[in-house]
């Protein structure tokens, strides 16, 4: 059965519900306090109670549902043609239910063929065994509901503790995620640093990982990432805060102290959609149309051999990308410096220049260093810009019209290949993420500590 049909089918339940049972509470109403909670709180009650019960026992049979059909396909006697080796005998089952799920189309060979009607009639069957479940929580959970529709119950009560539940379990998701990210990064990196030293990854100069070497103990000599964290604060630290940086606080400045309010409304939300451009557009950008021209230039002052992967490119292109978060730190921090301050400089004589540069900049300066500290955590944490313009080239160069590699390019490049994920080499992707995690909550954390403190100067 179709996702939406199920849900469908248990909002109209719930719907139903509340309508029962609040229709039943307006029957029990005599008068002026006899009911200890108005019919809409009764209503909402019983919906809870089905609504609740339904969505959960739903969740979790479409978790348990695609183990139990695939036992079911090949325990039926139709799984008998199926070759004896694993990745075949799995690539035909998976090929038998998509092609059931899509009405047969889709079986492209002939075991699958053969496999499709047992496929169909399983999965219907245990459509009709998910619904009839959802159906059973629901009517069992209104039941205890309806029978909760007394004059006495003091359903609002009731109604706002599940509610604040139900917002508690949502925001517990976000923590949950996080420890889940955490602890399998801690896990994989755990792996890679049985077979290579953190001393030899974190500060080995020599970056050839190959998923499909033989594993040596001298592996660790092929995994050093010093080259990778160089690329990744060099383009991203470096290079993009050089454009990010002056951009930005320039903007910030003309915005709040030079531009009109008429110009401001509408130049203020154009900078800003810099910040809502994906990616892939700046990386197309960058690898289209910057890196031939850093080439070109390149040439021309009388770089050897200068190629259109560059860090160079990459970094400036980056650096256009995060002038939004720069400039709306900054903005922020310098309109919320005191009217006082600003004026009482004026009054002593001194211009707006003088203003901004003796005053209102000094003032908002732990603001602005927090915006700085969130665009760098952004800009090492870009892929696509450096994965389309920097190139994959690991190395210790401050040249920046040379390619480099960073930590990002580096883990989409070995967790997308055809690697095993228990060799070093593949797992060394999450002892970079997990660098890489460490260094953004770091820079995180800093940046907030210096808000906090920023806000308490002006509260």
């Amino acid at each position: 059965m179709h996702p939406a049909i199920v849900l469908a089918m248990i909002l109209a339940l719930g719907g139903v519900s509340w309508w029962t049972a609040r229709s039943r509470a307006q029957a029990l109403y005599t008068g002026r306090g006899s009911l200890k909670a108005m019919p809409n709180y009764h209503g909402w009650h019983m919906a809870l109670w089905v609504l609740v019960p339904a969505l959960l026992g739903w969740a979790v049979w479409n978790g348990v549902a695609p183990g139990l059909v695939r036992s079911a396909l090949l325990a039926d006697p139709a799984a008998s043609i199926l070759p004896a080796m694993d990745m075949e005998r799995d690539a035909i089952v998976n090929e038998a239910l998509a092609a059931a799920r899509n009405g047969g189309f889709g079986a492209f060979r002939p075991e699958t063929a053969q496999l499709v009607p047992a496929a169909t009639s399983i999965l219907s069957r245990f459509d009709l065994i998910g619904a009839a479940l959802v159906a059973v929580l629901a009517f069992a959970g209104g039941a205890f509901g309806f029978t909760r529709v007394r004059a006495d119950f003091p359903a609002r009560t009731r109604v706002e503790r599940g509610v604040l539940g139900l917002l508690l379990a949502a925001s517990s998701v976000a923590i949950l995620t996080t420890v889940g990210i955490i602890g399998s990064l801690i896990f994989e990196a755990g792996r890679f640093f049985t077979f290579v030293s953190p001393i030899d990854f974190l500060f080995g100069t020599n970056w050839n990982p190959d998923p499909f070497a033989p594993i040596t103990p001298e592996i660790g000599e092929k995994l050093g990432a010093l080259p990778l964290f160089w690329g990744t604060l060099f383009i991203g630290a470096v290079i993009a805060m050089i454009v990010a940086v002056p951009l930005g606080l320039m903007s910030a400045i003309f915005l709040t102290q030079y531009a009109s309010p008429r110009f401001r409304r509408w130049a203020k939300p154009i900078l800003e959609i810099l910040a809502g451009v994906p990616t892939v557009v700046y990386g197309y950008f960058a690898a289209l149309t910057v890196a031939p021209l850093i080439r070109d230039f390149g040439t021309v002052i009388g770089i050897g051999n200068p190629t259109t992967e560059s860090a160079l490119a990459a970094g400036l292109v980056m650096g256009v990308m995060i002038v939004p978060f720069v400039s709306s730190m900054a903005d922020d921090a310098i309109t919320a410096v005191p009217q006082s301050m600003r004026d009482g400089s004026l009054a002593m004589g001194a211009t707006t220049s003088e203003t901004i540069k003796k005053v209102l900049i000094p003032a908002a300066l732990p603001g602005i260093v927090a915006g700085v500290m969130l665009a760098i955590s952004r800009a090492i944490g870009e892929t696509m810009i450096v994965f389309m313009a920097a190139g994959a080239a690991a190395r210790l160069s401050a040249n920046p019209f040379e390619s480099m590699t960073t930590v990002t390019y580096q883990i989409a490049r070995l967790l997308t290949g055809d690697g095993d994920f228990s060799h070093p080499s593949t797992l060394s992707a999450f002892a970079l993420g997990l660098v890489l995690f460490v260094v953004t909550l770091m820079l995180n954390i800093v940046a907030l500590r210096v808000v906090k403190k920023y806000r308490e100067a002006y509260d």
